[in-house]
């Protein structure tokens, strides 16, 4: 999965998405990843941080090679819940990459094992709790509003990290696909000096906008083939 997401991005993930009415969920903006220009894509493998590594440990023990660890800490900004020694576990466990929602610790030794790792940011402190254990512990994840478990798969590059049902992700990676050809050719003629307004008939748009009101850009876009918003 991580080949197929080389060539594209999350924006054009997320436009996949609308084009095709899968829900739109992302982390919320802020999480990114802690070298620039790391990627991540993979099977969700979900684990609630409680203030101990324990959670992330009996995971890795069910993970299967190219899972990405989703770690939900509530969006802490207090403590640190992923470091060193749990990133090098991942990677000897198989793990392709990690999401926190909260922040990491270690920032240099994470640099040095090169996993990615997304989370908020960085902060010396370690956790001085242990919370109650939910049943949900190693099933699901919370990040942000939303609930990702094993039956999603997450993708995220320097523009932030997307889930998408793992039944789907064929679907959303073909589109992505097909919209970034369509943006590249625009770009080109766009250089090559050829206006986007022109392109996209924008003229004839306004036209019939005046005309019918509920006449919409996407609309619009749909019937001349553009691709700048979906």
């Amino acid at each position: 999965m991580l080949e197929r997401f080389a060539d594209l991005s999350t924006p054009l993930l997320a436009d996949a998405c609308v084009r095709l009415g899968v829900p739109l969920r992302a982390a919320p903006a802020g999480v990114r990843p802690v070298v620039v220009g790391q990627r991540i894509a993979g099977r969700v493998l979900p684990a609630r941080h409680y203030g101990s590594v324990d959670v992330f440990l009996e995971a890795f023990g069910v993970a299967a090679p190219g899972d990405v660890l989703v770690v939900d800490n509530g969006g802490r900004s207090d403590e640190a819940c992923v470091g060193d020694l749990a990133v090098l576990e991942a990677a000897a466990a198989g793990v392709a990459g990690l999401v926190v929602w909260g922040l990491h610790r270690d920032t240099a030794e994470l640099v040095e094992i090169g996993v990615p790792v997304f989370s908020y940011g960085s902060c010396p402190l370690g956790p001085v709790r242990v919370d109650p254990r939910e049943p949900e512990a190693l099933t699901s994840a919370r990040v942000g509003g939303h609930e990702v478990g094993r039956d999603d798969v997450v993708l995220g590059d320097d523009d932030g990290v997307l889930f998408v049902p793992a039944a789907r992700a064929e679907e959303v990676l073909a589109t992505a696909a097909g919209i970034r050809e369509v943006e590249r050719d625009q770009a080109a003629r766009i250089r090559a000096g050829e206006t986007l307004r022109r392109q996209t008939a924008f003229d004839d748009y306004l036209a019939r906008r005046a005309a019918d009101p509920a006449y919409t850009f996407r609309r619009h876009l749909r019937r001349t083939g553009g691709a700048i918003e979906e």
